[in-house]
């Protein structure tokens, strides 16, 4: 079958379409057709290495353990383990596994689910873990409740597109950040106010939030706390900078250590996705209340530029894979 690998760290030129061998189901997994995926942040983590504490927690110290590269996908189970009785051959699903730039995958069932109908399976591919981590950021870090003030800093990104939706769908008042070029996309996602971060500063408007979803971001923990109500939650959702070795893992960890002696609650989390998220997920698409934003559709032969096109850090919601 073709897939995208890599036997090396490095940039997208690491990365190479080639023929390797379908991979074996073992009792408990399906096999899938993948006829869609996508890229996200966590790609460009996994192919470079960096920062260094992906490799050391289990991703392979000097070179990724797994060759195929890609986690979410969409399409139909071609066959199952002996033990598998939720899935059956021809059924459309979405998921995350370990290979999805690839013509065929293996996933578990705990973490795969039915394709939301309305969905074709470019739009199904974009969920997974972008979808899972935007609603484990609201309902179960954030504990996000109707009438709530809620800011969403990234608003325009892969897990912020999701989340000004579902933060909606639970009844709060959203605010977006982003920039200029976004600004009218985050509005479109039904956020009730849009903050472009190139004119104004969110924390200097005097509107404090009972709820703040920082994602990606690298603000520090003053300027974000000066924006939150004083009994409100910040979740910090990923990070970037903060150098090889550690990424923005010690702005977290910083937020976590001063929660217990300051009245707001600030903190994190490491984010899964699973069955259990994507049928919720699934609901709220089929209800007409969560629409994925495809910002480009790339063929697998163009993985590299996707991830590319990634790093620069321009995309409109998510970056679609045809395979």
């Amino acid at each position: 079958m073709k897939a995208i690998v890599q036997d090396r760290y490095g940039s997208a030129d690491v990365l190479a379409l080639k023929d390797v061998d379908q991979p074996e189901i073992g009792d408990d997994d399906v096999l899938v057709r993948v006829l869609a995926a996508s890229a996200h942040i966590g790609d460009w983590h996994f192919m470079t290495g960096l920062p260094y504490l992906f490799r050391i927690a289990g991703s392979g110290l000097r070179a990724p353990k797994t060759r195929v590269r890609g986690t979410d996908f969409a399409g139909r189970v071609e066959a199952v383990g002996k033990d598998v009785t939720q899935s059956q051959p021809g059924d459309e699903v979405f998921g995350i596994c370990d290979g999805s730039f690839a013509e065929y995958a293996t996933a578990r069932t705990n973490k795969l689910a039915p394709k939301p109908a309305n969905l074709t399976f470019e739009q199904a591919a974009t969920v997974p873990t972008s979808g899972c981590t935007a609603l484990q950021a609201l309902r179960q870090v954030g504990n996000a409740q109707p009438g709530q003030n809620v800011l969403i800093i990234g608003a325009a990104g892969g897990v912020g597109s999701f989340a000004v939706q579902i933060a909606k769908a639970f009844g709060a008042h959203v605010t977006g950040v982003c920039s200029t070029s976004k600004v009218d996309l985050v509005r479109s996602l039904g956020a009730d106010d849009v903050i472009d971060y190139t004119r104004d500063d969110f924390a200097e408007t005097g509107q404090r939030y009972d709820l703040i979803l920082d994602i990606a971001g690298n603000r520090s923990l003053s300027h974000l706390r000066r924006a939150l109500a004083p009994k409100g939650a910040l979740v910090i959702v990923g990070g970037e900078g903060g150098g090889r070795w550690f990424g923005g893992i010690d702005r977290q960890l910083r937020a976590s250590m001063l929660s217990p002696f300051v009245s707001q609650k600030l903190g994190t989390f490491v984010a899964k996705a699973d069955g259990e998220k994507l049928v919720v997920l699934k609901q709220l698409i089929e209800a007409g209340k969560v629409i994925p934003v495809v910002d480009k559709t790339y063929a697998l032969s163009d993985v590299p530029k996707a991830i590319r096109h990634l790093e620069e850090g321009h995309a409109r919601g998510k970056v679609a894979i045809t395979v």
